[in-house]
């Protein structure tokens, strides 16, 4: 039965003077939580520092009391109830504050079980998983960019350089209500997750995550190359990465519950 083992690391990248990503992973309860946050003044820092915060109380509490043996339904249901608390106090402290007003946050997390992964996004903020020599996007971007793409109106080609490319659909604490997408995947050991800020997917092409991911090295230097990278590349936007890898009995543990800031 695998157990997990988790890396987190967000870095401000080379044009932005603040960092409005913010990221955190409970390992024994298996959580791991990114988001990027927007708006005006420290808005965006705001609302992604509450909403981690917010998240990572109300599903700590939730996953200790239920134990390993928590219900998929209870997962999914838990995973909603916390976004439903951290929407509406975004939403509110946004109303309360000029300075803060029109402030959200994008949002990617996943409960980590031993035999099954819970994984929720709302915006741009992604979820990827690399099993064997596949390396596979798990979740799908509300963004205008992504409805586009979907409706054939733009091609890939036409997509890397449309001026709409930061433009989401769908974030936390922007309307009263915001619904969190959910997915369930089975768990093989040695899979790797990589829940990601739209700093390193928009910086990074799948051909070279797929290639760090890959590589024989301890997940803090693959979080470090990541970022580095991304920086190397532009660093255009805050960059945040969290490593997941389901470790076998036969692999052999490094950098266990490591975050780097």
């Amino acid at each position: 039965m695998p157990s997990w083992d988790f890396v987190a690391l967000t870095d401000p990248g080379r044009v932005r003077a603040n960092n409005e990503d913010a990221v955190a992973f409970d390992a024994p309860l298996g959580l791991a939580i990114l988001a990027d946050g927007m708006g005006g003044y420290n808005g965006g820092e705001v609302a992604s520092g509450m909403t981690i915060a917010l998240l990572q109380a109300s599903l700590g509490r939730w996953l200790a009391h239920a134990g390993p043996d928590a219900s998929n339904r209870g997962v999914r249901r838990a995973l909603q109830a916390g976004v439903d608390e951290a929407n509406l106090a975004v939403l509110d402290a946004s109303v309360a504050n000029t300075q803060l007003q029109g402030m959200g946050t994008t949002l990617v997390m996943a409960v980590f079980g031993p035999q099954r992964v819970v994984v929720g996004h709302i915006g741009d903020s992604r979820c990827y998983r690399l099993r064997g020599q596949n390396l596979e996007q798990l979740t799908r971007d509300h963004s205008l960019l992504q409805e586009q793409l979907d409706a054939g109106v733009l091609t890939a080609e036409q997509a890397a350089k449309s001026p709409i490319r930061n433009l989401v659909t769908r974030a936390v604490g922007i309307e009263r209500q915001v619904l969190l997408e959910m997915s369930e995947f089975d768990v093989q050991p040695g899979d790797l997750y990589m829940l990601c800020s739209d700093g390193l997917s928009e910086m990074v092409s799948p051909e070279d995550l797929f290639t760090i991911l890959l590589q024989d090295i301890g997940l803090s230097q693959k979080a470090t190359l990541l970022v580095s990278l991304a920086n190397d590349n532009g660093g255009r936007d805050n960059i945040s990465v969290v490593l997941a890898h389901a470790v076998g009995s036969e692999d052999v543990v490094s950098d266990k519950g490591s975050q780097l800031q």
